[in-house]
Parts: structure tokens; C-alpha cells; sequence
């Protein structure tokens, strides 16, 4: 089968509870390699919940509890003998809200590979993290301050540190959870370019409550609502031709 056609993370019916109270209902979905996925839907509908499922964060919250299989590469990573950091290391997360560390811009990305057994040499971190930063397109911005404390910069210069910063470990997917809400248009806009090159190389997954965002960024779009996928459909078909009535009245306005 050809590889791009080969799902990286295949989602088989997954439910989530936080205690008693079933957060996500049956869900199942296929991430295809080197594509944008957008999960869209009213707060409180579980799309959040659903990402942080993909590289095991809901485990930090002691009342979760996952049943179903998440497939990495045709590995379950709720496996118990799944290494959480080479998982995390190999799925990375960007937040809604920018989290540098209060470091210089350089440790902050040279962070995880000295961090990790990815035993990088000096001269070769000074080059990744050369690299890095200009994948994030924050390279011209810092490259004359580098060893300038993180937290100076602009809310949207952080959040493209904290791209490069995942960016350092060498992840094969990005999960992005509403990475542009605190951002103004013109910071949104350099984010959202920055996922259309990033998606030449990784495979990136979005979680946006702005659907003209989903629509500019994404291949596929999945619409949550109340705890279920109601539609998983190419993105243009979702905009253009929904298959649910749900979906057809939410992308409209008419409810949510």
C-alpha cells in the first residue's frame, strides 16, 4: 500500500470517561501522513479531550480513563509497556497558550534534545536549533538574540518558539490544540502559514474553534458534537457538501 495512504494514528472505538461521565462516545478516525486534520465543534464537545488522547496527556488527570485502541504506526501507545516519553517525544503538543520556558530562546529549543538520549553535540545543537527556528519562520526575527530571555518576545513569536521547541525532538506528528486563540490577526496569520509548510514534513493535527480557520489550514475536518464525531469528511466536502444535517447546521450558524 502506498505509504501516504497508510494511516499514522488509527483511532478505533475510543471512549473517554472522567469518572462516571462519558466525555467521548465510540470514536473512530484514520490520520493520514503529512496532512492537516481539524477537529472543530462547540466548546465542551470533546475535541480537546479527543487530542490530548493521542499522546497520552489525559493521563496526568487522575479521573480519565480510555477504552478503545489509538494505533501509532500500528502500535497501541495505551499498550503498558508504551515508553510515554519516546511516545510524547514522537507526538508533540503545542497549546493553546504559549508556554516558554523562562530560559533564552536557545535553551528553549535546545531543551528537549539535551533533555532526551538524542546525544547531540554542541556544534550539531547549534545547527538544530538554527534549523528549527527557521522552520518556525522565527529565525530573522532572533537570530541576533538568541541567548535573550524567551518571554521578551511577542505572544506570537512564543508561540513559533514553542513549535521549534517540539520541532527540536524530531516528532513525526504536531498536535496543535487552538495554537492561534490568544493570538491577534496578523500573529494567526504567520501560524497559519507556518502549518502549511510544516505539513510538507510532519503530520499535524488542529484543534480550532474558528472554522474559517480550519477551512484555510486543513485537508480533513472532524465536527465533535457532544462527545461524538459526528463527521470526519475531506475539508472541502465538510464546508461544501456536509453529509450530516448537524453539520450542515452548525458550519452555517443555525445551531452551536
Amino acid at each position: 500500500m502506498n505509504d501516504s495512504f497508510t494511516p499514522v494514528l488509527s483511532i478505533n472505538h475510543l471512549n473517554v470517561y472522567y469518572g462516571q461521565a462519558l466525555a467521548l462516545r465510540d470514536i473512530n478516525m484514520s490520520i493520514l501522513p503529512r496532512q492537516v486534520t481539524a477537529l472543530i465543534g462547540p466548546s465542551g464537545c470533546g475535541k480537546s479531550t479527543f487530542l490530548r488522547c493521542l499522546n497520552r496527556m489525559n493521563d496526568t488527570i487522575r479521573s480519565a480513563r480510555v477504552e478503545g485502541e489509538v494505533l501509532f504506526e500500528g502500535e497501541d501507545i495505551y499498550d503498558p509497556e508504551t515508553d510515554l516519553a519516546s511516545l510524547r517525544q514522537r507526538i508533540g503538543m503545542v497549546f493553546q497558550k504559549p508556554n516558554p520556558f523562562p530560559k533564552s530562546i536557545y535553551d528553549n529549543v535546545a531543551f528537549g534534545p539535551r533533555v532526551t538520549d538524542m546525544n547531540v553535540k554542541k556544534g550539531e545543537l547549534d545547527v538544530l536549533v538554527e534549523r528549527c527556528l527557521h522552520q518556525a519562520a522565527l529565525w530573522d526575527d532572533v537570530k541576533d538574540m538568541l541567548n535573550d530571555d524567551a518571554m521578551n518576545l511577542s505572544l506570537g513569536q512564543q508561540q513559533r518558539l514553542c513549535i521549534a521547541r517540539v520541532l527540536a525532538v524530531q516528532p513525526d506528528v504536531i498536535l496543535m490544540d487552538e495554537p492561534a486563540s490568544a493570538l491577534d490577526p496578523i500573529a494567526t496569520e504567520h501560524i497559519e502559514e507556518l502549518i502549511a509548510t510544516l505539513k510538507q514534513d510532519y503530520t499535524i493535527v488542529i484543534v480550532t474553534h474558528n472554522m474559517q480557520q480550519a477551512g484555510r489550514v486543513s485537508d480533513f475536518t472532524g465536527l465533535f458534537w457532544l462527545g461524538e464525531l459526528v463527521e470526519f469528511s475531506p475539508t472541502t466536502q465538510m464546508f461544501t457538501n456536509p453529509k450530516e444535517q448537524i453539520s450542515e447546521d452548525y458550519i452555517t450558524g443555525r445551531m452551536g
